[in-house]
């Protein structure tokens, strides 16, 4: 039952967001790393996202992030996958590297392994690229399995790019 919720809160979401992009003629592009393309999957599940949805860039590795999306390799080895420094960079080669005009950024530990005192597991890091705006960045901690991080990522990076756009 609690993932028919989810699902429910995550599609609102993108119905909500599906509205202001199209209302300002904008178009998103997704910079996915510990998300896995969901939040793309998500957006091109609505029928006629083509109006509004770009593209996609699932990012894994570290390689991946750099020659797809023009992240710094000293960004990533100073600060980590895992930190809005990263994620910020991520977002602007959305950007840069597509049609999109307004991105979602996030990479993060969904556990069950690779927390650390400083970036525990459920750690994840957003950001978000808006026209006119500079990027904003943030960072959470998420409770639960490795579907359930995932799953509040999802909605959070949904739901804050909608209060921007609001």
């Amino acid at each position: 039952m609690e993932k028919d919720a989810e699902k429910t809160h995550i599609a609102a979401q993108v119905e909500q967001l599906a509205q202001r992009l199209k209302e300002r003629k904008l178009r998103l592009a997704t910079a996915e790393s510990c998300t896995g393309g969901w939040i793309a999957k998500v957006c091109t599940d609505q029928a006629g996202s083509s109006a509004w949805f770009e593209c996609g860039f699932v990012s894994y590795s570290n390689s991946a992030k750099e020659a797809m999306l023009g992240v710094s390799d000293i960004s990533i080895r100073q600060y980590g996958a895992v930190s809005e420094q990263v994620v910020e960079e991520m977002a602007h080669g959305a950007i840069s590297r597509s049609e999109a005009n307004v991105s979602i950024a996030i990479s993060g530990i969904a556990g069950p392994e690779g927390g650390t005192p400083d970036k525990p597991v459920g750690t994840v890091c957003f950001a978000w690229g808006v026209p006119g705006k500079a990027i904003k960045t943030t960072s959470e901690v998420f409770a639960g399995d490795r579907e359930a991080v995932r799953a509040q990522a999802v909605h959070f990076a949904l739901q804050a790019l909608n209060k921007l756009l609001a």
